[in-house]
């Protein structure tokens, strides 16, 4: 390689956006990260509950290459809510099938809802540490989108609509009749469900719940910070 070949490389590595870059994992690895323990989740609720079919899927993993579905991947990017490939799961291996069901519907976005609350924690933490600095910023801005990110994802797969967790849980209230009934149509709300996300027609009112949701546990990223500052300060 001659000079000439190094200086064309050089500007080429001097014109580069690296905010594109930084921008797009910042967005990423939040996605990643609450989509695989929101899946892992379900998985392994349904496995202490006495069905191992995730687990022979492989399944039962952190690696969000087995969790990912690439819609929902881009539904969390631009939406900032979205899901995952659903674990697989036979609710006739559980002792209590509807209940188990339900149970093992609700761990994904109860993980979520933790995952929110431990990130605005650490989030609180490490403002004063972080935030002096432009990559402590960025630290503290991927720290803050991961728990708004998991909430959203929380808020909604708890939407009562085939397939998400919440259908699954009212479902379990219902007869048995009518419970395997309605479970026979829930691939047909994985279409319902993306046009109502798409229009805007459900966007708009999800968004300003997730918020109004976030706004109510911001205070134990201010609780963490107040304890920071009374521990290091």
């Amino acid at each position: 390689m001659g000079v000439s070949d190094i200086n064309a490389v050089r500007e080429i590595w001097d014109g580069f956006d690296f905010t594109y870059i930084l921008g797009l994992l910042q967005g990423i690895i939040p996605s990643l990260l609450c989509i695989t323990l929101h899946e892992l989740s379900h998985g392994y609720v349904a496995y202490r509950l006495g069905d191992d079919t995730a687990k022979r899927a492989g399944r039962l993993t952190l690696n969000p290459i087995k969790h990912l579905d690439p819609m929902g991947l881009l539904m969390m990017l631009v939406f900032h809510v979205g899901w995952a490939k659903p674990v697989p799961v036979n609710m006739m291996r559980f002792k209590n099938p509807k209940q188990g069901m339900a149970i093992t519907a609700l761990a994904g976005p109860v993980s979520n809802l933790i995952i929110t609350a431990v990130f605005l924690f650490l989030y609180g933490a490490a403002y004063f540490f972080l935030g002096t600095s432009a990559v402590g910023s960025y630290l503290l801005q991927m720290l803050a989108l991961t728990a708004y990110m998991s909430l959203g994802l929380a808020v909604f797969n708890l939407l009562p609509v085939p397939p998400l967790d919440g259908s699954k849980v009212l479902f379990s209230l219902m007869s048995n009749e009518s419970y395997y009934k309605l479970m026979r149509y829930e691939r047909y709300g994985s279409i319902v469900m993306l046009l109502l996300v798409a229009s805007g027609a459900l966007g708009r009112p999800l968004s300003a719940l997730i918020s109004a949701v976030f706004d109510a546990l911001f205070p134990i990223a201010q609780w963490a910070a107040e304890l920071a500052l009374h521990l290091f300060f």
